[in-house]
This record gives C-alpha cells, structure tokens and sequence, in this order.
C-alpha cells in the first residue's frame, strides 16, 4: 500500500485474521473448478474482510465459464436466483470456484457456483464461503435472444 500516504494508512485496520466458525467443507465431484483467484487488501472493507460486491463479481465471471461453452458466441447474465454468503472471505485466502451446469434452456442457460476458501495459513483445507445461481442467455450481435446451439461437451 505504498501509493497511499501515512494519513490514509495509519486509518486502517489490519486484515482480519481471527478463526472463522465454519465446517470444514470437500470440493464438489459433480462440479468443475473453474476459477481460482486471491482477495487482496484492496478488496478488503474497513472490517479486513473482502467486500460482498467483489465476491459477486468472482461469481458472474466463474458463473460464466460453463454456459460460454454452450452459447458459442456473446451471452448476458440476465438473473442471479440466488446467492448466499456462507462465511467471510478474508485478504489471502484461496478460493476455488466450482460451477455444475442445472439447466439449458432454448436461449437459456442456468448455472451453480460453489465458492471454497483455503485459509492463507491453513491451506489444503476447505471453507464453503458462498453459493450462487445465475442464469446466462445467449443473445445475437443486437444483443437479442439467440437459440442456445444443440452439442454435446
């Protein structure tokens, strides 16, 4: 943080290091893992833990993988049906995002993300912290629904 003057620095909190009280979690089988990426100090709020609206946008992008496989060309994430927070994500961290394909639709697509943490100083085991379902559509050059071509992957 070395572009930020002492005035600024000296305001902020150190990240937040205290043990989380979250079950131990396995990565998904049936899942593909799809996205991998590290929270820095710039993601973090003033608590030290990694901003909600950063972990969303993780999601989207992981979210986005599988259905791109499908849609063949430009698509938009039209819905998030649901997103849970399961426990805080911390600067540091290691998350793995693990997508499953639910649904394919004529023009839709509907995707599972599943986001895991390795603890900085506790890496090799698993935290579910959050879990997310969009829904993709696959659109034309004028941004219109397309037809979602039939394959098999």
């Amino acid at each position: 943080m070395s572009h930020l003057s002492s005035s600024v620095t000296s305001h902020l909190r150190a990240p937040n290091t205290a043990a989380v009280d979250a079950p131990e979690a396995s990565v998904p089988a049936d899942h593909v893992l799809v996205l991998k990426v590290i929270p820095l100090p710039g993601d973090a709020n003033a608590n030290g833990d990694i901003f909600g609206g950063w972990v969303m946008a993780q999601v989207d992008l992981a979210g986005s993988v599988l259905p791109a496989r499908y849609a063949q060309g430009r698509m938009a994430t039209v819905a998030v049906n649901q997103f849970i927070f399961k426990a805080p994500v911390r600067v540091g961290d290691i998350l793995s995002f693990y997508a499953k394909m639910e649904r394919i639709g004529r023009t839709s697509m509907t995707v599972n993300v599943g986001v895991y943490a390795e603890r900085f100083n506790n890496q090799g085991r698993y935290i579910k912290v959050t879990e997310a379902t969009l829904t993709y559509v696959a659109i034309d050059d004028q941004g219109k629904p397309r037809e979602v071509p039939r394959q098999e992957i």
